[in-house]
């Protein structure tokens, strides 16, 4: 990647971002507003592309938008801190495992409603009957 200047489109493109997700972004402060041209059109480089990348990355991986803004904050940073990044990923870590065993519940549950519903035509649908109850 060169330093020229490069519009939303490219940025879009390249990072596989949607561009209203870029615009999103900016307005919530994970991305510098970039300077216009005199056209209006909004101008990016290099450094707009790594930190793109880093907040798709991050989003990816389920980080909310605050977990988001401290990592780029630490990542600012020029005496960074692992212990804090470290201390950030654990927590995100147990919530994800949390997340898997609810959703390890979930399938056993919903795996039990479809064995019990027949396929065909009944005048009670056991699956339906099961979503039903409170």
């Amino acid at each position: 990647m060169d330093n020229r200047p490069f519009r939303i489109g490219w940025l879009s493109n390249q990072s596989g971002v949607n561009i209203e997700t870029i615009r999103y972004y900016e307005r919530e402060g994970l991305l510098a507003k970039p300077p216009r041209t005199k056209g209006g059109y909004r101008s990016y480089g290099p450094q707009d592309a790594r930190r793109l990348g880093f907040v798709r990355r991050t989003r990816d991986l389920g980080f909310s938008l605050d977990e988001v803004r401290r990592l780029l904050s630490l990542a600012d940073q020029k005496s960074r801190s692992c212990r804090s990044v470290h201390a950030l990923a654990t927590v995100h870590l147990s919530d994800i495992r949390a997340k898997i065993a609810d959703l390890g519940k979930m399938e056993a549950v919903l795996d039990a409603m479809v064995q019990k519903c027949a396929e065909g035509t009944l005048p009670n649908c056991p699956l339906l009957d099961a979503l039903s109850d409170p």
